[in-house]
């Protein structure tokens, strides 16, 4: 794991310029590489790396690092799993290689020698972004893995291209655009992250996963006016995708596992096959472990091929409507882990705010970015590699929209718009207090439970699903969506801006709503939220996270799974489940999921108060001129007299209002 920069500035004489600023760039991603730090510039190209080392920790392992024929030049982050396997298939297939150490970066370079890049794209099975530097051809390319593992930025700093693992590596250099892209924003304000292709600078994007870039020639001198999307140009720049999901998904919906018995068997051989790879490491190894199915399942099968305990890490809350950690020591206590809980108190979580702005670079409002950070933090005190369970939930149908959505639009979809609409109206217009009380007595009469948290605030919103949505991609939006376009809260935009979301779904065997919820969580959701999250807070301690739920082969397989082995009797996973309670006795599991959560709407209410009203006055909010002071005001003090819940809207424009507050 590693922290990638460089630049590309055509027709430059100033060599120790383009050398300062590359130092720049990449002296700012040190948290990423703690270990060492590299440079290579020739002509208009310069590249920096900064390493942490986890495989081959000799110096035949340095980057930047160029091929055995002299033609290739790479910055690398990431992890190839399978590349020992790769170097034996170059070897069957006559590639003369001399190895001088047993780096993955090394065995990438000689596969682009032989293979060429695409080739050696499709054969790596792994998380990686990289910078490729064709000396011949004068060609820089850059790549990203599959699913999006792992970050990488580009665009433009006045003339010149420049690219690295975060944006703050573009904004060292002294011509990176500052000011805010409108469209980012916005979309920013409906999911709570800005999705991809955009950042929030204008002239700066992430590359989508599982694309390359290529600059073939002097790149424009200024930026395209909308986003190039895989298969577009702009100039001598092209992106092309060298993986693509809804090929994924309909070829697995072509090859259907019937059988029950076979599908939770080939799930258990792949999925430890995924998690053996993953556990190559020189340096110390660990996992996180929440007690949950996604991270169970990890941590089980890495036990199962250790020959000593795993060690696993957790938090605990002293609220334990948060706290999973018995959970997770029983869970290590069976498998025979050993096991770290750190305990966390409000107070060390709140703690945490005002060095977000400086973990994620951009807006970024999914609150579980405190928890995250401080496991990662409690982990790297032991290790410097930690497995995790992400990608569980959008693979094998664990999110609750997925049983939820589909059974409440199979209710009304047939139901004429305006018919729909009315009964929206309808459960809108019953008090939030009596929906709230209703919740709470259904669920004390049915379980001794104490009941449904804030049904009023949910009814609310299948109400204004009810009233606007037409569609099963309509339905998707409106789940996941905060702040709607329609509530018109940002100033100086008129129309919802295009994202990867709005890319064309699966055309064949691909109709179950369930599973394109999950596949455009899969695109977008899981790259820009999930693993962005975890990418910064584990890289902001120097820790390298790995995923074994994104394995190549365990994709193909999950898109192989019938939804009826995903989702059962209203709750996802049930083959993983299968695979699980091989290890782990059912009971030890079954509980509803509680996700990583922190009471932020209490402490907004409690000791967040004064912070957020400062940032919320009307005062600042007009002076800004990005959002309608008028709808967030009213959105505070709703919130603030406790009637309705609006947590994570008005997180979204703290996180903004703290970010840009930063940037000054």
């Amino acid at each position: 794991m590693c922290g990638i920069a460089g630049l590309l500035t055509p027709g430059s004489s100033d060599a120790d310029g383009i050398t300062a600023t590359l130092q720049k760039m990449t002296h700012s991603l040190a948290h990423r590489g703690p270990d060492a730090e590299g440079y290579w510039t020739e002509g208009e190209v310069a590249l920096g790396h900064r390493r942490l080392s986890i495989l081959d920790l000799s110096n035949a392992g340095a980057q930047p690092m160029r091929s055995k024929s002299g033609r290739h030049v790479i910055v690398f982050n990431g992890e190839i799993y399978n590349h020992l396997d790769m170097r034996r298939d170059l070897a069957v297939h006559g590639a003369t290689t001399d190895w001088l150490g047993h780096s993955d970066t090394e065995t990438l370079l000689a596969g682009i020698t032989h293979w060429g890049l695409e080739e050696t794209l499709q054969r790596a099975k792994g998380m990686f972004a990289l910078a490729l530097w064709d000396r011949s051809e004068r060609r820089l390319f850059l790549v990203r893995d599959r699913m999006g593992e792992k970050p990488l930025y580009w665009g433009w700093a006045g003339q010149a291209l420049v690219f690295g693992s975060e944006l703050k590596a573009l904004r060292a250099h002294p011509n990176c655009p500052r000011d805010v892209c409108r469209d980012a924003l916005a979309q920013y304000l409906r999911f709570m992250y800005v999705p991809a292709p955009r950042s929030i600078h204008p002239g700066l994007y992430k590359l989508e996963p599982g694309t390359i870039l290529a600059v073939d020639g002097a790149p424009p001198s200024t930026p395209p006016e909308e986003p190039i999307r895989p298969g577009g140009h702009h100039g001598s720049i092209s992106i092309r995708r060298y993986w693509d999901l809804n090929a994924e998904i309909e070829a697995g919906a072509q090859n259907q596992i019937e059988d029950e018995g076979d599908a939770v068997a080939a799930l258990g051989e792949v999925l430890g096959k995924a998690v053996q790879r993953q556990m190559i490491s020189d340096v110390p190894l660990g996992a996180f472990l929440s007690g949950g199915v996604d991270s169970s399942a990890i941590v089980a099968l890495m036990q199962a091929q250790s020959a000593r305990p795993v060690q696993t890490f957790t938090i605990g809350f002293d609220d334990a409507a948060y706290d999973e950690s018995p959970h997770a020591a029983a869970v290590a206590h069976h498998l025979g882990t050993e096991h770290t809980r750190l305990h966390v108190t409000d107070t060390d979580a709140r703690d945490v705010i005002p060095h977000l702005t400086d973990l994620y670079d951009e807006p970024f409002a999914d609150s579980s970015q405190i928890p995250t950070y401080l496991v990662c933090r409690a982990a790297r005190q032991h290790v410097t590699v930690a497995l995790s369970g992400d990608g569980g939930d959008e693979l094998f149908g664990g999110y609750n929209r997925y049983f939820w959505g589909p059974k409440i639009w199979d209710r009304f979809a047939l139901l004429p718009h305006p018919v729909r609409s009315g009964l929206g109206k309808v459960i809108s217009s019953v008090p939030l207090s009596v929906w709230d009380a209703a919740g709470f007595q259904y669920n004390r009469l049915r379980s001794g439970s104490t009941g449904i948290s804030r049904l009023g605030d949910k009814a609310y919103r299948l109400g204004d699903s009810l009233r606007t949505v037409k569609t099963t991609d309509e339905l998707y939006r409106s789940l996941v969506s905060e702040w709607p376009l329609e509530t018109r809260i940002m100033l100086g935009i008129s129309k919802d801006p295009t994202s990867q979301i709005d890319d064309p779904l699966p055309e064949n065997g691909v109709d179950d709503p369930a599973m394109l919820m999950m596949l455009q969580d899969m695109r977008s959701y899981l790259p820009d939220d999930i693993l962005c999250k975890v990418d910064r807070a584990a890289m902001g301690v120097s820790l390298e996270t790995r995923t074994p739920f994104l394995d190549p082969d365990v994709i193909a397989l999950a898109a192989r799974l019938p939804m009826a082995m995903k989702i059962r009797n209203d709750q996802g996973k049930w083959a993983l489940r299968q695979v699980l309670y091989q290890h782990v006795p059912r009971e030890m599991i079954e509980r509803p999921k509680a996700g990583f959560a922190i009471p932020i709407g209490i402490w907004l209410r409690g000791p967040l108060r004064d912070w957020a009203e400062e940032l919320l006055s009307y005062e600042l909010l007009e002076k800004d001129g990005f959002f309608d002071p008028e709808i967030i005001r009213q959105t505070w003090a709703e919130h603030l007299s406790g009637r309705r819940d609006w947590t994570t809207r008005l997180w979204a424009i703290l996180m903004f209002q703290v970010w840009k507050a930063a940037q000054k």
